[in-house]
């Protein structure tokens, strides 16, 4: 087999590249580790201790990674806004209030384009944190904060298209959402507010948001007979039915299973519910999350489960199919 030679340098090429980013991101960690980090850290006080919103900007391909970190803070629980430079000289300035922090990135941190939106933050007195690689440009040397990346050489053969520095911005902007992220004890819980749709959004449901009320619970009380039990498995759709004791608290559950172990011992079904039904049965909360109550019921082979409130009375049911519907697999 001949060996082409294009798609060699094509390898080497695709290698290079992630190794020549991989070591800028190395270089960031590095600096993260001393005074940047602690520069970082006093982003996250500044921002924390403002009512508005971050302003995120940039220009070109700076530009289009500020708006990624603008999406990043955005749903991760930091208001965020990203300002278009060109848009701020018509107008948009007027976006930016005195309670905000613009975030501006520029490697060169000589972009003319952001020239008016430092001197509009200055005017006003809006903290201004700059993501550029040379501190004494007109951003940098601006900057209430200046988080300095380090200079490290493009993954571009020509050294001329934005590779490894964007690669960085994007991580320290990472580090900042993430940070913040932190502060502000943002949970998952919180994350599905802001992301109600798609897969994502199924994974973050609790069973509460899937799970059958109590008018269609299927439950007898544990004086009722093995025949009682059938008839109120067979009227509903779940294939089990729950079983409760005079306080309401669920103390059993008869499944198919339950039935065909019972039949199989010749048990009649006049006989008390009590002694065919699956004592201390798996159950949920409502605020179990869907995706790792569906590995619990995937585990135990299981397909329906009762969710008990404090009192363990139930509340809801649910089935396997409830939740593959949701699109939670």
């Amino acid at each position: 087999m001949q060996t082409n030679l294009a798609d060699i340098a094509m390898r080497e090429t695709m290698l290079r590249t992630v190794a020549l980013e991989g070591d800028g991101l190395r270089a960031l960690h590095g600096e993260l580790a001393g005074p940047l980090g602690d520069r970082l850290m006093r982003v996250v006080e500044v921002i924390m201790t403002r009512p508005g919103r971050v302003i995120v900007t940039g220009m070109g391909k700076s530009g289009h990674i500020g708006r990624k970190i603008n999406a990043t803070l955005a749903s991760t629980g930091t208001p965020a806004y990203f300002v278009h430079p060109g848009e701020a000289s018509h107008g948009d300035l007027g976006m930016i209030a005195p309670e905000d922090v613009v975030l501006a990135l520029s490697w060169s941190g000589e972009a003319p384009e952001l020239a008016d939106i430092i001197a509009y933050a200055r005017r006003f007195d809006v903290p201004l944190v700059a993501i550029t690689s040379r501190a004494e440009s007109a951003l940098g040397s601006a900057a209430d904060i200046c988080l300095l990346l380090p200079r490290a050489p493009e993954a571009c053969p020509n050294g001329l298209a934005p590779t490894t520095s964007t690669t960085m911005q994007l991580a320290m902007g990472d580090a900042l959402a993430m940070c913040l992220l932190q502060a502000r004890g943002f949970t998952s819980a919180d994350f599905r507010n802001y992301h109600p749709g798609g897969k994502l959004g199924a994974r973050l449901k609790r069973a509460r948001d899937l799970m059958h009320g109590k008018a269609e619970l299927p439950l007898v009380e544990d004086t009722a007979s093995l025949q009682q039990a059938v008839m109120e498995m067979t009227s509903r759709r779940f294939g089990v039915t729950g079983v409760t004791n005079s306080a309401g608290r669920l103390v059993g559950v008869l499944t198919d299973g339950d039935l065909r172990r019972a039949f199989q011992k010749g048990v009649s079904l006049d006989l008390p519910v009590t002694d065919a039904m699956t004592r201390e049965p798996r159950t949920t909360t409502p605020e179990t999350l869907a995706a790792d109550l569906l590995g619990q019921m995937n585990e135990t082979r299981i397909t329906s489960i009762f969710a008990l409130d404090e009192a363990g009375t139930p509340v809801g049911v649910l089935h396997i199919h409830d939740l593959l519907r949701a699109g939670i697999a």
